[in-house]
């Protein structure tokens, strides 16, 4: 059964995705955070392909915090740019965009990725 807070980002994340698509030429960078650590995709959803992705587990992380977080994002930063894809559009997921999430945003931005 989900809980209240899980409904509730449910809710916000469905009307993101509304809103936002990613294509080839601008796909959507998508960001999921669990208590064990954080993860990012670049995502075409025209056909449904992960085109990039990075998590604190690849990276042999510990654990998610924001230090951990910058780091993924600078690497499926590096990931994307060396498939060819320099602009993205950021999903937050229904997260708030503070802390973890802010700073893999951050860190795809020091990476060299635009949105």
């Amino acid at each position: 059964m989900a809980t209240q807070k899980d409904s509730r980002r449910l809710r916000i994340k469905l009307s993101i995705r509304a809103k936002i698509s990613g294509t080839a030429e601008k796909p959507r960078l998508s960001v999921f955070r669990s208590n064990a650590g954080i993860y990012a995709q670049v995502i075409d959803d025209v056909k449904g392909h992960t085109l990039a992705a990075a998590s604190s587990k690849e990276l042999g992380l510990a654990n998610g915090n924001v230090e951990n977080a910058k780091l993924v994002g600078a690497k499926v930063a590096e990931k994307a740019l060396a498939a060819g894809i320099s602009s993205v559009v950021f999903d937050r997921n229904g997260y708030l965009y503070h802390g973890r999430v802010q700073a893999v945003a951050e860190g795809a931005r020091e990476g060299g990725l635009k949105f």
